[in-house]
């Protein structure tokens, strides 16, 4: 399978996962998901400072800057089989 395919079935299957993931485990998947379907951050950082989960959201995205989408793709693929385990 090529790497979106792999990219689109760990997206599918990181909605089924057994266990919920750790806080940190979602804002990784998230910030690498956005890496990697959007590419670097686009937006402005969040305007309302007590909005603590949309700035952390923002930062870990932010936290990618310049990582090649397919590198996101992989650590992306990497990290939904780890939580599967």
């Amino acid at each position: 399978m090529d790497l979106k395919t792999l990219f689109d079935k760990a997206v599918k299957e990181s909605r089924e996962l057994a266990d919920k993931p750790s806080n940190d485990a979602l804002l990784q998947l998230y910030a690498l998901f956005k890496q990697a379907t959007e590419g670097d951050v686009h937006t402005d950082p969040p305007a309302n400072p007590f909005d603590f989960v949309s700035k952390a959201k923002y930062e870990a995205w932010t936290s990618l800057k310049s990582k090649p989408r397919e590198d996101a793709m992989q650590e992306y693929i990497r990290l939904v089989e780890k939580l599967q385990r």
